[in-house]
């Protein structure tokens, strides 16, 4: 009879408990789902609470990340900018199906710099640009076709030119302080390494947690 194997077996290389810089692990983790997740390797569950502590929970896309920390964009006058504003920090979760792994972050929020921020802005295609100053995010909307004649309303404006950055449009940088790395394993047996530290620029600490 053959031996039974976690499919999740197959997928470890080496052992990434024994790994010190959590950045680097993330990294690691984060070029294998871009091989094997069919969608958004990128997308992550983020949440947040209101003034009220009421939490709150959306997929977004990751769109830069480096040791300053994990970086998205959003409308701020959206229910997840006023959210993030009005707390000024945050969670996140990326799970990889394909890989059997997620990760979990939280910390402080901060926004990028106009700069950072104009640059990521002018990368995007044109139609999400124009779509960034149509949408007032999270609002009420009376109908597609109102949404539809504000779209319609900055294209014309915006003709052939340039379009600028809106206001109230921009990005935010999550600055973890801790950040737990998880594995799935046989009988539930799975992997846990939680990295922590107290401020964004001292050294993280490593533990183990039970599964």
């Amino acid at each position: 009879m053959t031996d039974f194997k976690h499919p999740s077996e197959e997928l470890t290389k080496g052992d990434f408990t024994e790994v010190k810089k959590p950045f680097d692990l993330f990294h690691e983790w984060f070029e294998e789902a871009k091989e094997s997740e069919p969608n958004d390797p990128n997308a992550l569950a983020l949440a947040t609470v209101d003034e009220t502590g009421m939490p709150n929970v959306r997929m977004v896309l990751l769109k830069d990340f480096d040791e300053r920390g994990f970086v998205f964009y959003t409308n701020f006058e959206s229910s997840k900018g006023r959210e993030l504003l009005f707390a000024g920090k945050a969670a996140m979760c990326f799970h990889w199906k394909s890989l059997r792994r997620q990760v979990r972050i939280r910390g402080a929020v901060v926004e990028v710099s106009g700069e950072e921020a104009d640059e990521y802005y002018q990368s995007r295609a044109r139609g999400s640009r124009i779509g960034a100053w149509a949408s007032k995010q999270s609002r009420p909307l009376e109908s597609r076709f109102a949404l539809e004649k504000e779209v319609a309303k900055y294209t014309a404006k915006f003709g052939i030119g340039e379009i600028p950055r809106p206001d109230h449009w921009s990005g935010m940088r999550l600055v973890p302080t801790s950040i737990e790395f998880w594995h799935d394993r046989p009988f539930r047996l799975h992997d846990r390494i939680l990295f922590t530290r107290d401020e964004a620029d001292q050294p993280w600490s490593k533990e183990r947690l039970y599964p």
